[in-house]
C-alpha cells in the first residue's frame, strides 16, 4: 500500500552519498544501497526499546494486501530474532479511515488477545474478503465492520467498545502516527530500524536488508 512514491530527488540525493551494505559472512551476499534499498533518517526517530536493544518496527495496515502477504515471512523472521533485537508493530494512519483499524490493533493488545487475533483480522479481511471498498468508505463504516467482527469472534463486546473508545488507545494510535511521520513512511509494509533507518517493503528482500542493518548496528 503506497501513500505516494519516493521522491526522485530524495533517492538521487541519497545515491550521491550512498553507502553500500552487504550481508556478512555469506558467499555472494546481496549488496544493499543506501538511498534506494533503504534510507538513513536525517533525524533519529524515537525508540521504546531498552538501551542495548535494537528496535525493529513494522509499519502495517489491516487493509493492506501486501501486509497480509508479508505476514508469514515476518512471523518466521521474528521467531528467529536474538535477544538483542526488540520487535514491535505500528499501525499506520494515511487518512482518517485508518484510525479505527489502529484502534482495533491497540484494543486487541489491551485485552491481551492480540497474538491470537492478529492473523484472524487479516484472514477475515482478505481470505474472507470482508474488508473491501464498502467497509473502507468512511471511519464509521470501518468501525461498524470492526464491531461486527468482534462479536463474531466471541470477544467481550462491551469491554472491547470501552477500550476502543478510550484515551489510552487513542494515545497509542496517535503515537503510532507520529512515529510513522518520524520515519517518513511512504507505504506498507515497511520497517524502521533503531530509529535510524527506513526500509520500504520489498518482499523477502526487506528482511535481508533488515538483517544487514542489524549486523551493522551490532558492530557499533
Amino acid at each position: 500500500m503506497q501513500r505516494r512514491a519516493f521522491s526522485r530527488s530524495l533517492l538521487a540525493a541519497g545515491a550521491a552519498s550512498a553507502g553500500v551494505l552487504a550481508l556478512p559472512a555469506l558467499a555472494q551476499a546481496p549488496v544493499f544501497k543506501e538511498g534506494s534499498d533503504y534510507l538513513r533518517l536525517g533525524r533519529p526517530a524515537p525508540v521504546e526499546s531498552p538501551a542495548g536493544q535494537i528496535e525493529v518496527v513494522e509499519f502495517f495496515a489491516y487493509s493492506c494486501i501486501h501486509c497480509f502477504n508479508f505476514e508469514p515471512l515476518l512471523a518466521t523472521w521474528t521467531r528467529k530474532l536474538s535477544a538483542g533485537v526488540a520487535f514491535r508493530r505500528a499501525p499506520v494512519r494515511f487518512a482518517d479511515v485508518f484510525v479505527p483499524l489502529q484502534h482495533l490493533y491497540y484494543t486487541l493488545e489491551a485485552m491481551g488477545v492480540l497474538d491470537k487475533m492478529h492473523d484472524k483480522v487479516f484472514n477475515s479481511a482478505f481470505v474472507g474478503k470482508e474488508l473491501g471498498r464498502e467497509q473502507l468508505k468512511s471511519p464509521a463504516a470501518v468501525t461498524a465492520w470492526i464491531m461486527s467482527w468482534v462479536e463474531r469472534q466471541g470477544l467481550d463486546k462491551a469491554r472491547f467498545t470501552e477500550l476502543f473508545n478510550s484515551f489510552t488507545v487513542a494515545g497509542k494510535a496517535n503515537r503510532a502516527a507520529q512515529l510513522q511521520d518520524a520515519y517518513g513512511v511512504e507505504g506498507t509494509p515497511a520497517l524502521g530500524i533503531a530509529g535510524r533507518f527506513y526500509i520500504p517493503g520489498q518482499g523477502p528482500r526487506t528482511l535481508q536488508i533488515a538483517d544487514a542493518l542489524i549486523a551493522q548496528l551490532r558492530k557499533g
